[in-house]
């Protein structure tokens, strides 16, 4: 009896020291603190607090605690994401002067001038350090990533948070008033869609309902990839038959009778589908719509509506349009480089991306078995064809010239020259490609050479 209590003894005092063994070698990870096992972990031993910095794209409040402040402290109960909100007036680059946020939201809307401004971390040695698998992430958004700053040091400033595709929204409300049949789940030509944009778009009662909202040249020009300007000469590329297609697409969508009323309006947008619900038919972002109805339908507002596959020309079916990168990055001057780094590892983690995908925003990494479960944890794509988000392949975005942002308002002129201003298409590229090339002599001067 003695020999057999010494015998479990040392069982006893055998299997704490593998424990504790076990505990030392694995509750430690790449020397941050974190703990490798169990589904909570720790980055570092006292509460941490890191500041989230949203500098361009869609991106309210429900999705922010959806997607990241809520899964971050589930999984690290210990750190608290906090979202920075300055007034709308206040632009980027004074935010980023007054504050240090420590993980930066940004989108092609902004990543040229967060550049100029060096907030960006270079993560290579994040990557490193923490074993990141870069390979995971779909390959048209990691090589827009590292074509922002190629031929400059290679650095890589960014790291690839979903995809903001494209699709058709529309209303089926409105489809059923006019009896016109819905788009199908098949890819439309352009053609078929101004022809049902033409049989959408009337006074009824007094009620004014538009069968088309674009998101205009901009918007159109990505069915294509079409940069804005020159890469190399950083002058405007729109005098291309590239260019000169988009500019006449837009011109028909523009001719439909009734879609210019005597208020002289033609830029239709998300208020007027989601809020006034008097647009039949839109093109444009996912993040743009889904997020916003979400916030939009528990204020009570809902109506029925549906997505179809995004449209192109003829020639280009089976492709949509450009996927918009958002992404995640480090601050330079941040405390917490370490953990912020951690964090966006987590987001971009199986895991992380699956809440992505059941909560409308369609994951950064290659797994496409997310692509199935796409929509199903966020009430608004009940009942959606949400698969429809799938159709066709989406391009890589173009590269955004250091200047682009600055001369994109031309494109808004350039469309409103063709809505309301009488110019025919070649008179409205070349008054935009003059007026592109005048502002980029100016920022050249006063931004320096790219």
């Amino acid at each position: 009896m003695k020999a057999m209590r010494s015998w479990l003894t040392l069982i006893l005092i055998t299997g704490l020291i593998l424990v504790l063994a076990s505990c030392g070698k694995d509750g430690v990870e790449n020397g941050t603190g974190t703990e490798a096992t169990g589904a909570v972990k720790k980055l570092g031993a006292e509460p941490i607090k890191l500041t989230f910095f949203s500098t361009s794209g869609t991106f309210p409040d429900v999705e922010f605690n959806t997607l990241i402040a809520g899964p971050i402290k589930a999984k690290y109960p210990n750190v608290t994401i906090e979202r920075i909100t300055p007034a709308a007036t206040t632009t980027n680059e004074e935010v980023l002067s007054t504050y240090t946020p420590d993980i930066i939201y940004s989108s092609s809307s902004s990543h040229q001038r967060i550049v100029r401004t060096g907030a960006y971390e270079d993560l290579r040695e994040l990557i490193k350090k923490h074993k990141f698998d870069t390979s995971r992430i779909k390959p048209i958004l990691w090589n827009y990533i590292l074509d922002i700053t190629k031929g400059k040091g290679d650095e890589v400033l960014a790291i690839p948070f979903n995809a903001n595709q494209h699709v058709l929204y529309y209303n089926k409300d409105i489809f059923d008033k006019f009896g016109v049949p819905y788009p199908t789940d098949k890819q439309l030509t352009w053609d078929q869609v101004l022809d049902l944009a033409r049989q959408l778009t009337r006074t009824e009662n007094g009620v004014r309902y538009i069968g088309l909202s674009t998101d205009n040249l901009t918007g159109l020009a990505k069915g294509l990839g079409l940069p804005y300007l020159n890469r190399g000469t950083g002058e405007a590329a729109l005098d291309t038959p590239e260019w000169r297609r988009i500019f006449e697409l837009q011109k028909k969508i523009f001719e439909i009778p009734g879609l210019i009323g005597p208020d002289k309006k033609w830029n239709w947008g998300r208020d007027d589908f989601i809020k006034d619900q008097k647009v039949a038919m839109r093109v444009t972002w996912l993040a743009n719509h889904i997020g916003p109805a979400e916030e939009l339908r528990q204020q009570g507002v809902d109506f029925n509506w549906d997505i179809a596959p995004a449209p192109n020309f003829s020639d280009q079916l089976g492709k949509t349009r450009e996927a918009q990168i958002h992404s995640l990055s480090v601050n330079s001057k941040s405390k917490y480089k370490d953990e912020a780094f951690q964090v966006i590892a987590e987001i971009l983690s199986d895991d992380g991306q699956r809440i992505l995908a059941r909560n409308g925003r369609v994951p950064a990494v290659i797994n496409p078995e997310l692509n199935k479960e796409y929509g199903l944890d966020i009430p608004v794509l009940k009942g959606k064809s949400v698969q429809n988000v799938f159709v066709g392949q989406p391009l890589q975005e173009h590269y955004i010239h250091p200047y682009e942002l600055e001369i994109s308002a031309k494109l808004t002129d350039a469309a409103a020259d063709l809505a309301i201003n009488g110019l025919d298409v070649n008179s409205a590229i070349r008054k935009a490609t003059e007026a592109i090339n005048k502002d980029v002599a100016t920022l050249r001067t006063t931004l320096g050479n790219p």
